[in-house]
């Protein structure tokens, strides 16, 4: 990969004055992936390494010697706009900047729900900015744009359990990676711990995933503190009190349940620690307080490089987010180009079976290599990206 990404943008709303940031890293095909983010504080440089972890992830995705299917990668992309999602100008500055770059939409970066946004949300503000479709870009590549939409469309209203499959593709990613490591070390499923940061889209699907699978969720972190139960939480119950950013009504607890500060989820007693929240979440300081055995990077960018050189030492293992929390984008794009139809039992058999293989060769990489997996995931992308600049054109 180069230095420097295809497109670089900062755009300052004339209301407010708040910023939002768009990075292209590059272009496959004409066309580059990745969602859009609000956050209060969120920086260029943070679109910049999301943008570059897309690049990644498509890269990761493509087999060059599995059957060709519909999908083939596209380019990396990351949006992103500094301002509290809860804020109530935050959603005119959303529209605003979606207006500002729907040039962009429309020719090349395709998009969605990330950090912050919905999908529901994402979508409105884009019909308000004239946008057809948060994914317009994509439609010239397909070979029947109807039956794509139709499909998609199809897929989005699949609920499971009253949980839309949207929202639950990227946590069955999650659970699988966390799956995988303890198969590779014969560590049994059930009774194993698992402390989450944030109960949102991302990390509320991984608790569920894991909990059915019986594993025991004994901490979870939302902006109001952490709540734990050494014998293992109501997953379902935490689930069904949150609201639409997360963040659970303690009313729901029971009384065997704790509420403890907000860090605690860090030191909680347990094998597995899934930060699913916020970036920059874990630092040196953070590092000291963890007992697991691995950190699962379910959110973007999590753990500081000084953090995870720590942890690397003390021997936890940490699984990167370029791999672990890449299943919602396959989905989304397996669905529009036709590799998966609308029905759940598929796209949860694809997206394990993609996970576990995803995983497994980036573990048994660095084991070989004698490096972290995050060394090996990237050693892994470094050999597709030429195949894929070579096969099907790229800038960047």
């Amino acid at each position: 990969m180069t230095d420097h990404p295809f497109l670089s943008l900062t755009w300052t709303d004339p209301v407010t004055g708040r910023q939002g940031h768009l990075v292209i890293d590059r272009l496959v095909r004409g066309v580059a992936s990745g969602g859009l983010r609000m956050r209060a504080g969120c920086t260029l440089s943070e679109v910049a390494g999301l943008a570059r972890g897309m690049t990644m992830k498509e890269a990761l995705h493509y087999a060059p010697d599995a059957p060709a299917g519909g999908y083939i990668p596209l380019g990396g992309a990351k949006g992103g706009v500094d301002c509290d999602p809860r804020d109530p100008a935050a959603y005119g500055v959303l529209v605003r900047f979606l207006r500002a770059v729907r040039p962009y939409v429309e020719t090349m970066w395709a998009t969605g729900e990330d950090l912050g946004l919905t999908q529901d949300t994402v979508d409105r503000a884009a019909r308000e900015a004239g946008l057809v479709s948060t994914i317009q870009s994509v439609y010239r590549l397909l070979d029947d744009e109807t039956e794509a939409r139709r499909r998609l469309a199809a897929a989005f209203a699949v609920e499971v359990d009253g949980i839309g499959l949207d929202e639950l593709a990227g946590g069955c990613g999650v659970a699988e990676a966390v799956l995988t490591a303890l198969d590779r070390t014969g560590k049994p499923h059930a009774g194993t711990r698992v402390s989450l940061q944030g109960l949102g889209t991302m990390g509320g699907a991984t608790a569920r995933f894991l909990s059915r699978a019986g594993l025991l969720i004994v901490a979870v972190a939302d902006v109001k503190g952490t709540i734990a139960n050494p014998r293992g939480l109501d997953v379902d119950a935490l689930l069904a009190a949150r609201d639409g950013h997360g963040a659970v009504d303690r009313a729901a607890l029971r009384p065997e349940d704790t509420e403890l500060p907000g860090d605690a989820w860090l030191s909680a007693r347990a094998e597995v620690l899934v930060p699913a929240a916020v970036s920059y979440a874990i630092d040196t300081d953070d590092a000291a307080l963890i007992g697991a055995r691995w950190v699962v990077e379910a959110a973007n960018m999590p753990v500081l490089p000084d953090a995870e050189a720590l942890l690397a030492r003390r021997g936890v293992t940490v699984l990167p987010d370029v791999v672990v929390n890449s299943g919602t984008n396959a989905w989304w794009w397996w669905t529009l180009f036709g590799d998966i139809g609308a029905d759940a039992d598929e796209a949860f058999a694809r997206l394990r079976g993609s996970m576990r293989d995803l995983v497994g060769a980036m573990l048994t990489r660095a084991e070989a290599d004698g490096t972290t997996p995050r060394a090996a995931a990237h050693a892994i992308v470094a050999e597709r990206l030429p195949l894929i600049a070579e096969r099907f054109g790229e800038s960047g």
